[in-house]
């Protein structure tokens, strides 16, 4: 909080009387630029590119005008003051950090662990790394999934029916879901090895993403860690389920190969309406009718993170977390997207999620897999469904990210309050 006081006496000190004029022009610039990036995203032809280029050209135009009035040394220390405030607070806000977000139990190694690796998987990690050979000298049985007609599921049942005893995936988080599903059927420890692109499963339990072969410690040295499932007609998901504009990205076939410019491609009709179906989701007793997106998680992510792109601070609260943006026009879109207020955005909780739909099926993707299902989707949690087995040590796990909030905060500046345990 002095930190905040510093930056405003900084900036009424040292402008000259010129410190509304610099908030202004912050400010404006901010609305140009966010404005503009949802216009290059909605629209096409003359108006995206001139869209882009407003974009572009804001910041630095704000930039020349602090330099020619000789200030922008000012908006420069205003700016790290203001960084350092915010670096502050969430850091006084922060759960403890010994506080683990879900507690493991020792485990008795596997005597016949069964690991299937995809050898294309985060641009051929398993070879990379090495991983079949060393999950082998661990004594890990590894098939590799190399063959376009090969039924995952089917090849973790059949390991277990050899006697299998933990079944492990070295691959992205589609085929995590998919041998989970087999795990929790059967009631065996599952290993999650980080060799896919993304890893957002990988990263919720604390591994490596960068070398996934710190993820085969846990077959010498291991916890067991219980969590939940999510279950959307009758198929498991380890991370999300979405509905509307993401999913009908994810369903081009073109995606896989051109991401970026499949979803600038497909965005302008998704946003004005003007392609999907007519959605309508029912979280508990929510209902949201026509949104744009839906986002259906395995337990809620981090608050700051609407796009599901981020941290679920827990993977065992026996709970769905539900996003969905629903907006109206080009001003509230703006609006939202800089957060000046939460017009057309639902974020609630819920254990059954269910999306209808004007069609007789939709586009869904499921941890990143485009499918198409038959409406109603329904989407369920399965609490405690998964025991999971982890390295012990895991350099990516942390308790969850501090939100800002002005009233904790304060209690705790003036001496009357402690820092919130992790969620």
């Amino acid at each position: 909080m002095l930190l905040v006081v510093a930056a405003a006496a900084a900036l009424v000190s040292f402008s000259g009387g010129h410190g509304l004029g610099l908030v202004l022009v912050a400010l404006v610039t901010v609305v140009v630029t966010v404005a503009a990036g949802y216009w290059f995203l909605a629209e096409r032809g003359a108006l995206r590119w001139t869209a882009l280029a407003a974009a572009a050209l804001g910041p630095l135009v704000a930039v020349v005008a602090y330099v020619a009035a000789g200030l922008l040394w000012v908006v420069l220390v205003v700016a790290l003051l203001a960084a350092a405030a915010v670096w502050a607070a969430r850091t006084a806000l922060r759960p403890e950090p010994g506080a683990a977000p879900q507690a493991g139990v020792d485990a008795t190694p596997a005597t016949h662990p069964w690991i299937v690796m995809n050898p294309r998987s985060g641009g051929g990690k398993v070879e990379r790394f090495g991983l079949k050979a060393k999950a082998e000298a661990l004594g890990a049985e590894v098939e590799l999934l190399d063959g376009p007609h090969k039924d995952v599921q089917q090849m973790a049942r059949d390991a277990l029916a050899r006697g299998a005893d933990l079944l492990g995936v070295a691959g992205g988080d589609g085929t995590q879901a998919l041998v989970a599903q087999v795990a929790a059927e059967h009631d065996v420890p599952f290993l999650v090895i980080s060799a896919g692109t993304r890893n957002h499963f990988a990263l919720d339990l604390g591994l490596d993403r960068e070398d996934p072969t710190g993820c085969l410690e846990a077959l010498r040295d291991g916890v067991d860690v219980r969590i939940d499932l999510g279950n959307i007609n009758g198929r498991t998901f380890v991370n999300n389920a979405s509905f509307g504009a993401y999913a009908e990205v994810v369903e081009n076939p073109a995606y896989r190969d051109d991401k970026r410019g499949t979803t600038l491609d497909a965005l302008p009709e998704l946003l004005h309406g003007t392609k999907g179906a007519h959605l309508r989701a029912h979280a508990g007793d929510i209902v949201i009718d026509a949104p744009q997106a839906v986002l259906v998680s395995n337990d809620p992510y981090d608050a700051s993170d609407l796009a599901g792109m981020g941290r679920r601070p827990r993977l065992d609260r026996g709970v769905l977390g539900v996003v969905a943006v629903r907006v109206q026009n080009a001003r509230q879109a703006v609006g939202l997207l800089h957060r000046a207020h939460n017009k057309g955005l639902t974020v609630t909780e819920a254990t059954v999620v269910v999306v209808t739909a004007d069609e007789p099926t939709i586009p869904v993707g499921i941890d990143g897999e485009a499918v198409q299902l038959e409406t109603p989707v329904r989407c369920t949690t399965a609490p405690g469904a998964l025991v999971v087995r982890l390295p012990r040590h895991r350099p990516g796990a942390r308790p969850a990210g501090a939100k800002l909030a002005w009233a904790p905060l304060w209690s705790l500046a003036v001496g009357h309050g402690e820092a919130p345990a992790a969620a």
